[in-house]
């Protein structure tokens, strides 16, 4: 546990020095450089997400100036410079090869900011989050400094508008008509669908996070859905945000008193209940390591609790987009996400006795806010919600058997024919493949096909590249011609992703997983009341075992990597292949993963009795 103060040791003037010049540079008082730092960091990126971030830091550091000094009643705590993290752009990178570095920004994010608060000794920090994966990366980092700290999301993009139709369109409207032969219409949505700036606007990864991390407690519940370019964000949030800190300073409460089994299970719940993205699967388990817990399945929620949650007790309370009609700025017009979680706690399925960032419990906050009820169009109740089962579902079987495989059940179309999908495998190694034959040969998916695209992973992209292009088209292509196509990868999708898609596959093909077995016209079964995804060949013992031999003698003759696993042709792409692990632990940058886990806890189940309708869920 470190000091809950910092102090530079001795006092060296060649310490002093620089020390004594920041302070002068930034306009505080010399005579606190000896205290214990505060300061403000944020994301930044190739990015519209990113365009509102700045000047938010900016303002907050600010106030955070005007605050700190000497005189009584101010913080008597060192400025520190603002810093930032560096990620990519995933709309922009979709489909590419470059998409690789996406969820490795989450690891960069996380080492950047590891350097900036432990090296720096940061004992107060306010973090302003944008897009999907920097900000799993911030808490993270947040998490193993676990010095007080508050983050606050930069806010959503307002959908744009067809000039034509009038309807609102967003990322997603572009990318599903990128298989379309009229270059008018392509390039008209794309410059209208992105207005403004800020982070996807629909309940995709960003705003599933977002609320994730509000319920886990680490961000003020009504800071999640104003739009970033909100005057909340520049004229009233940044005081409240150092009120927040202040009273976490003072208190001397820390993230792992926040970040608990009880407040993750909190915002797993609330992400299942507004459908939200298949990413979550993957940050879910990442935080809850970084916050001390070992084994997401064991530590806080296996695979059967999920899923028993997810088809009789957690409904989708939400009619947003990829799977519904609005927005997060809708939902901020209809209350808040503030809404949603007090209709959940009224119905017994959550534990409002959680901690959060504003040091009340989550049903404190809650009954501060005073949230309005569900209006029935954007937001729906739990008493009669938009969708009767929750928006995930984790799958099994002989080609998922981590339980890794995930299913955005909110999203899908059709093809579930009681509750099971039978289709013929179409193989494709590497997403490249997959849209080349659907830009080349657009009509070469039948109905009930299951397109296969492998070696994507952690280890085989590397770094898991998500693909809302691909998905974009096969959805495209499905309503055009009224079929069912579904797809099922070792990779990762975009939250903007619908249709029969299914992620995560493992373990994954670089390393030898089944899915790596499967051959052209497989019969692949997804069947969700046994939750499983099974390749039929494979259940035979010799099918598999031929298989197998035949994959490990194509990896011995390539020098011990198969043929068609990505190019890692950058140091980086290079140390997520050596050192990923499994997207069931988060797929993140842990070859050995006890050695980064730094206090470890007991789990302790105590202290919250659910109502009977939740209890069905527990330790199923």
């Amino acid at each position: 546990m470190k000091n809950s103060k910092t102090v530079l040791i001795d006092k060296n003037p060649g310490r002093n020095s620089q020390s004594f010049g920041i302070a002068r540079e930034l306009g505080t008082d010399v005579n606190l450089i000896h205290e214990p730092p505060i300061g403000v960091v944020g994301n930044k990126g190739d990015s519209q997400c990113y365009m509102g971030v700045g000047r938010k830091v900016n303002i907050i550091h600010e106030a955070l100036r005007d605050r700190v000094g000497v005189e009584p009643g101010k913080l008597s705590m060192r400025l520190v410079q603002p810093e930032f993290t560096v990620a990519t752009s995933d709309g922009i990178r979709n489909g590419t090869p470059e998409m690789r570095y996406s969820l490795i920004g989450r690891e960069v994010t996380n080492d950047a900011l590891c350097e900036h608060l432990s090296a720096s000794g940061l004992e107060g920090v306010i973090a302003v989050v944008a897009c999907d994966k920097p900000p799993v990366g911030t808490l993270a980092a947040i998490l193993e400094h676990n010095r007080p700290a508050i983050i606050m999301s930069d806010g959503s993009i307002r959908p744009g508008v067809d000039s034509e139709t009038g309807e609102a369109i967003d990322i997603v409207s572009s990318y599903q008509i990128a298989g379309s032969d009229d270059e008018v219409l392509k390039r008209r949505i794309a410059l209208e669908a992105c207005p403004g700036y800020g982070s996807c606007g629909g309940m995709f990864t960003y705003n599933t996070m977002q609320t994730f991390i509000g319920v886990v407690g680490m961000q003020p519940l009504h800071m999640i859905s104003p739009a970033s370019d909100d005057l909340r964000r520049t004229d009233e949030f940044p005081n409240e945000l150092i009120d927040y800190l202040s009273v976490l300073i003072t208190k001397g409460i820390t993230p792992r008193e926040i970040v608990t089994r009880d407040s993750i299970r909190n915002a797993i719940i609330v992400s299942m209940a507004v459908g939200g993205s298949t990413n979550v699967m993957l940050h879910a388990p990442e935080l809850a390591r970084a916050a001390g817990y070992s084994n997401f399945s064991a530590d806080i929620m296996s695979a059967t609790e999920f899923n028993h949650l997810s088809e009789q007790v957690i409904p989708v309370v939400v009619n947003a987009r990829p799977f519904g009609r609005y927005s997060m700025v809708d939902i901020d017009s209809k209350g808040g996400v503030q809404v949603i979680v007090k209709d959940l706690m009224d119905a017994g399925l959550l534990n409002g006795e959680t901690l959060t960032c504003t040091s009340e419990s989550l049903a404190e906050q809650i009954k501060r806010l005073c949230p309005q009820d569900p209006d029935g169009d954007v937001i729906y109740s739990v008493q009669r919600p938009f969708k009767k089962t929750g928006g995930l579902r984790v799958l099994g079987g002989n080609l998922s058997p981590e339980f890794s495989a995930v299913l955005k059940l909110a999203g899908v179309e059709g093809g579930l024919e009681d509750n099971i999908f039978s289709g013929n495998a179409r193989i494709f190694d590497g997403e490249q493949k997959l849209l080349e034959s659907l830009n080349s040969t657009p009509n070469m998916l039948k109905n009930f096909d299951m397109v296969v695209v492998r070696y994507e992973g952690p280890v085989g992209g590397p770094g898991m590249p998500e693909m809302l292009d691909s998905t974009s088209r096969i959805t495209t292509l499905c309503r055009e011609r009224n079929i069912v196509v579904g797809l099922m990868t070792d990779g990762r999708f975009s939250g903007g992703s619908v249709g029969l898609v299914i992620g995560h596959v493992g373990p994954e093909a670089a390393i030898g997983g089944a899915i790596g077995l499967i051959e052209e016209g497989d019969k692949i079964i997804v069947d969700l009341n046994k939750n499983e995804l099974n390749c039929q060949q494979l259940s035979d013992p010799k099918v598999y075992n031929d298989r197998k031999i035949k994959w490990e003698n194509a990896v011995a003759n390539n020098n011990g990597t198969h043929p068609s696993v990505g190019v890692a042709d950058t140091r980086l792409l290079n140390r997520m292949r050596c050192s990923a692990v499994s997207a069931i632990f988060g797929a993140g940058m842990h070859p050995d993963r006890e050695p980064f886990i730094s206090n470890l806890r007991t789990v302790n189940v105590s202290g919250f009795e659910p109502t009977n309708k939740y209890k069905k869920g527990l330790n199923q």
